[in-house]
């Protein structure tokens, strides 16, 4: 057994040495050929430049570029919602395309502050966003960061949320004016756009009944009026 295992230590510390030698020389190789000469970062206003730089590899190579752990990286900045990256193989320059993503909600819970983005990430601030402080409990704010993914997930963009009341939630979306109950169900949502576009002049729109958008050509009569989703009042 002794001599076996002398016989075959030699050989498998030699195959390493080789295989060590090869991939080093692959990766020189290849830093040589196609070296990163830059990184572009497109998009950031929150999320630093020297992330994207500090990701990449001292002496990395686009051959070797992991784009996939790039990306993820990046995308474990709170700010980041989704980044592309591109290799240009001709100038050695990474692209990294960012989209960050906004302040909508600045709350005050039980005395402390917390900051949302509309599909529910907590920021570190509003990261220039002007918003009101609005007042609520946490059973409030779940029920708005589960009606901030619905219309994010129908392609709905909630740009803030404006007061909390009694009577409902105010907010911003798709630039006019929204007031809703605990919820916003799917049926709401993906209507939503194309009846605020049928309906220019409403001041505001109610979603506060269940399967309903409310369009309102006045406050007292945009409460009282109920609609099926989809249809308009004048």
């Amino acid at each position: 057994m002794r001599t076996l295992t002398k016989e075959i230590l030699p050989s498998l510390c030699i195959a390493a040495a080789v295989a060590a030698l090869t991939a080093a020389a692959i990766y020189m190789v290849s830093y040589l050929l196609y070296p990163v000469t830059g990184i572009e970062v497109k998009g950031a206003r929150m999320f630093p430049e020297s992330e994207a730089w500090d990701a990449v590899p001292d002496r990395a190579s686009l051959l070797t570029l992991n784009t996939v752990m790039l990306k993820r990286k990046i995308e474990s900045n709170l700010w980041v919602e989704s980044v592309e990256v591109r290799k240009n193989w001709g100038s050695g320059i990474v692209a990294v395309e960012v989209e960050e993503r906004k302040a909508v909600l600045d709350a005050e819970i039980d005395g402390h502050r917390e900051v949302f983005a509309a599909d529910g990430t907590e920021l570190p601030g509003l990261g220039g966003a002007s918003l009101e402080r609005v007042d609520m409990d946490e059973d409030r704010l779940e029920g708005i960061l589960r009606a901030g993914r619905v219309l994010e997930g129908n392609g709905v963009t909630l740009e803030s949320v404006d007061g909390v009341g009694v009577g409902g939630v105010e907010a911003t979306v798709e630039g006019r004016p929204v007031i809703f109950a605990g919820s916003i169900g799917e049926a709401q949502a993906k209507p939503l756009p194309a009846i605020m576009s049928q309906n220019p002049a409403a001041p505001r729109f109610d979603l506060r009944t269940a399967g309903r958008v409310v369009v309102g050509a006045g406050e007292t009569e945009g409460f009282r009026a109920g609609v099926p989703e989809g249809s308009r009042i004048g």
